[in-house]
């Protein structure tokens, strides 16, 4: 274990909400820093299911050694960035013991990134996974139960579940929606925070609802008929590899939110190209997506510290959640001068 690598038997941020100062308990939510996770499931990725992204890739599913590449390069979430592969064996060094939604919900961060996808060769219709590149092992509600079960032994802590993307509903889409919005609902029952509400820590303690569920609801279904469901919550990026124009980006969507209402997240992650100029990157026997953000992440979080300072802040959302202080980073963003004085200001 490194100084850089925050585990949590070195740092506990599990209930940092709950020891928020007062002035910070009845502002918006959506004015209080929270650190994210980005593909967050993406440590528990199944090579022997078929490539969902990138395009370019899709027609050598079939291929493993091109399964055990994007593997490697979707891999993030991991203790550390050394997602490489054990020798001998097909298997990335990443399992679901490293990193897990349980360590990161430890760790303090408070908004995931679930990218949703159905196998098209599951027997079982209904049943979702997650994904990044490739699908996960384990199923959505398996996750989404440790998840509440986490957040009924911290009512104190406010966890916003981003769902979106997806992938193969294209079949049956209203069927699949209806069934995970209405597992969604009945699992989280009434700590679910509801749309038409502006809640505040202090709200949402007093009303004993702890789990905002933010779903890219599709044409087909009425979010109308959802309630306690909210819609889909911006996501900032500089969609590119290139650390400069990430960092101009995420200035641009700062200086362009001061002034709105509602969530928002910054996304502190480096991205792979869509198109055949992808296997320039992934190719690479050395590298990873991981180590290449792990060399960028302390650049990242030292301009996420200067910049959000003196504006508003936002949910920061990153690949390396535990790595070179992001979260405890995040969080003081909270106690800053410069934020608490434009949180209160008339």
């Amino acid at each position: 274990m490194t100084e850089r690598e925050m585990t949590s038997d070195t740092a506990d941020y599990s209930d940092w909400m709950a020891k928020l100062p007062p002035e910070l308990l009845t502002v918006p939510l959506w004015n209080v820093a929270l650190p994210g996770s980005h593909d967050c499931m993406s440590y528990d990725l199944d090579i022997n299911s078929t490539i969902l992204e990138p395009d370019s890739l899709i027609k050598f599913s079939k291929i493993r050694l091109v399964r055990k590449v994007v593997c490697k390069w979707a891999t993030t979430q991991v203790r550390g960035a050394l997602n490489t592969f054990e020798a001998g064996t097909d298997e990335c060094l990443s399992s679901p013991q490293d990193r897990s939604i349980v360590d990161q919900l430890n760790a303090g961060v408070r908004y995931f990134d679930l990218r949703i996808a159905r196998k098209s060769d599951d027997p079982n219709a209904s049943r979702l996974y997650f994904f990044h590149g490739l699908h996960t092992h384990t199923d959505v509600e398996t996750v989404l139960k440790d998840i509440n079960e986490w957040a009924a032994l911290h009512p104190k802590e406010i966890l916003i579940l981003s769902c979106s993307h997806f992938k193969n509903f294209d079949k049956n889409p209203v069927a699949l929606h209806m069934h995970l919005l209405s597992f969604i609902e009945t699992l989280f029952g009434p700590k679910l925070i509801y749309r038409k509400c502006c809640p505040t820590i202090e709200w949402c303690w007093n009303q004993k609802r702890n789990v905002l569920i933010a779903y890219d609801f599709p044409g087909q279904i009425d979010p109308k008929a959802h309630p306690n469901i909210c819609g889909k919550i911006p996501y900032f990026y500089g969609n590119t590899m290139d650390l400069v124009q990430v960092e101009s980006k995420l200035l641009q969507t700062l200086e362009s939110q001061k002034q709105k209402k509602g969530f928002f997240v910054c996304g502190l992650n480096l991205t792979l190209p869509e198109d055949a100029s992808v296997i320039k990157y992934i190719l690479k026997p050395f590298n990873s997506l991981a180590k290449v953000i792990e060399r960028s992440l302390p650049e990242l979080v030292k301009f996420m510290g200067q910049r959000a300072e003196g504006g508003r802040v936002c949910i920061f959302a990153s690949d390396l959640v535990t790595h070179d202080d992001f979260v405890p980073t995040v969080i003081k963003l909270n106690t800053s001068k410069h934020v608490t004085d434009s949180i209160n200001a008339p």
